[in-house]
């Protein structure tokens, strides 16, 4: 999927805010934090939080270089403004995922432009959101 260009200097700004403590509101991003894989170094990324039943859960954008670093180290922190909570990050199987991905549209419209102008929905309703299985993984954010 190639990202649309304003995606890297928009996540550098939502991250700028938020470390001077702005805070995006309930349904807003919030600021993953992951140590990559490689460098041992902290990555930061905004992510947009889904709440279903009580839990909260992130989608990844289908290769996100994300996705990696928390496979390979399960715990994260997540930011709102200055508020920081230790996670463990939990990726659900096929089955579990495909009632969210249809949820998705709906309970985070933004998803559908984003993977509209990635060429991966035409119309962004609950089936081609579903049709992304195996691709675009979910996670689930447990408090640590």
């Amino acid at each position: 999927m190639k990202l649309p260009w304003y995606i890297k200097p928009g996540n550098k700004a939502i991250i700028a805010l938020s470390r001077l403590g702005l805070r995006f509101g309930a349904k807003g991003p919030v600021i993953l934090t992951v140590t990559g894989r490689k460098s041992g170094q902290p990555r930061a990324t905004p992510v947009t939080p889904m709440f279903v039943d009580g839990k909260q859960y992130v989608a990844a954008a289908p290769e996100a270089a994300w996705i990696a670093n928390v496979r390979a180290d399960q715990t994260a922190t997540l930011s709102r403004g200055r508020r920081v909570e230790q996670v463990r990050v939990v990726e659900l199987s096929d089955e579990d995922a495909r009632p969210l991905l249809r949820l998705l549209p709906s309970l985070i419209p933004g998803w559908v432009g984003f993977l509209r102008q990635g060429g991966l929905v035409v119309e962004g309703g609950p089936e081609e959101f579903e049709a992304l299985l195996g691709r675009m993984p979910i996670f689930r954010m447990d408090p640590a």
